[in-house]
């Protein structure tokens, strides 16, 4: 299984997100924005997730919601930009720091063995990303990443 990279340099607002799948980007896009594949990768595993609505088009919206036994935490935002197989721009706010919005972006670049995924999350602050590293964010990432090549593979035939 390919590794994730997570680059969060100190005194910077943003973090970047790499990770090599072995799918080509049409199968990677297509279980990173189809809205019943998403509930069963993002996020850390153990948390349960309902996805309210999942519009990704540009100019579309999206709420989800996590859950565990100590609450609930949900996530909104709108998608700015959507090229097919290629690019996503959206923002991303957790709705218990109302005003701390990101603006995240996901490219699917080819590869001679499969797909690299790069997202970058510019903060609004560093003091807001910092926030969002001591939050336990490795953990949700890593797990993330680790779901999405799973549910790629079973979704490719891997």
């Amino acid at each position: 299984m390919n590794a994730t990279t997570i680059n969060a340099p100190a005194g910077t607002p943003f973090v970047e997100v790499i990770r090599e799948f072995d799918a080509t980007p049409a199968q990677l896009f297509r279980v990173s924005t189809d809205p019943d594949l998403v509930a069963q990768w993002l996020g850390p595993r153990g948390l349960e997730m309902t996805v309210e609505t999942y519009d990704v088009r540009s100019g579309g919206s999206y709420r989800y919601i996590h859950r565990d036994e100590s609450g609930e935490y949900a996530f909104r935002g709108v998608f700015h930009s959507v090229e097919q197989d290629q690019c996503v721009i959206q923002t991303f706010e957790w709705e218990g720091a109302p005003g701390e919005v990101c603006l995240e972006k996901a490219t699917y670049e080819a590869t001679e063995t499969g797909v690299r995924l790069h997202q970058r999350s510019v903060f609004p602050s560093v003091e807001t990303r910092d926030a969002f590293v001591q939050s336990g964010m490795e953990i949700g990432i890593n797990d993330s990443m680790d779901r999405l090549a799973e549910l790629v593979a079973k979704e490719s035939g891997s």
